[in-house]
């Protein structure tokens, strides 16, 4: 998605195109549905992040900012986006008034990526000053700031918001979202550009820096159960289905691809290739 900078959505059982988000002038670093999936959000390189109707496509409101913007996500209202730019600031945008943003100056370091927890109605965010800062959105500063020893490479949130997971140099670090407290500090031996926790709290899956290699790991142990190639470039996100049978792994390669929890079993575009 970085590369030409327009936004595809896909049926997710079938991986079949539904359409292309066009507008932005420049690379796209991250894209995200609302909780109905009515409505897309895409944070661009074009110093913009742009809301969609994601069943026709249009763009709704652009969103304008300083400088790069490398992350966006909705608050539950669906009015209300959160963004992270390369000028250090945190954004919350009623886009009804999208000239009129809260900004948040929370990092002394652009911010690599903002999310919503519905779960404790905050929001997260990670920057280049290995901070992870938790605030309310009726809250100028931070009510909560994690320090991480390595730079920060990812952030994920289970999809009840309940289970924060980073990726840190050689480390995935868990939290517990209520109390914020360190559940699982997973030590590696390579360097992790990814993390992302299943919802049964069963599995993380990673994506090596260097080896570009997917790996699926027991939780509680860290114990690597699979071992998976298909990218050719740095992976930049991934995440689960909610009902934690597939995962998706997002690349520098342009690809998107899709993983069986369960190997062998039938599900969405598996159970297809059955028929």
């Amino acid at each position: 998605m970085p590369g030409h900078g327009k936004p595809i959505l896909r049926d997710g059982p079938t991986g079949d195109w539904l359409g292309t988000f066009l507008g932005h002038k420049g690379a796209v670093w991250s894209a995200m549905l609302n909780a109905d999936t009515s409505r897309a959000v895409t944070a661009s390189a074009d110093y913009t992040a742009k809301v969609w109707n994601a069943f026709t496509g249009q763009e709704l409101v652009s969103l304008p900012h300083n400088h790069i913007v490398k992350s966006a996500d909705f608050a539950d209202d669906d009015v209300t986006v959160i963004t992270g730019s390369q000028d250090k600031a945190v954004r919350i945008f009623d886009i009804t008034r999208p000239d009129q943003p809260s900004t948040f100056a929370t990092h002394s370091a652009p911010v690599r990526s903002v999310k919503w927890s519905r779960h404790k109605n905050v929001v997260i965010s990670a920057g280049d000053d290995k901070r992870i800062n938790v605030f309310d959105l009726r809250a100028p500063n931070a009510v909560k700031t994690l320090e991480i020893s390595d730079s920060i490479s990812n952030i994920s949130l289970t999809g009840d918001g309940r289970i924060l997971s980073c990726a840190s140099g050689k480390r995935v670090v868990v939290w517990d979202v209520d109390a914020f407290r360190v559940v699982k500090d997973i030590a590696m031996d390579y360097e992790v550009s990814v993390a992302a926790v299943n919802p049964q709290r069963t599995r993380v899956v990673t994506g090596g820096k260097s080896d570009l290699l997917i790996r699926s790991c027991e939780f509680e142990s860290g114990k690597e159960l699979e071992v998976h190639k298909g990218h050719h470039g740095p992976v930049h996100d991934a995440c689960f289905s909610p009902d934690g049978e597939i995962y998706a792994t997002g690349s520098e390669d342009g690809t998107v691809r899709l993983w069986q929890s369960n190997p062998g079993s039938a599900y969405g575009l598996w159970q297809l290739r059955k028929i």
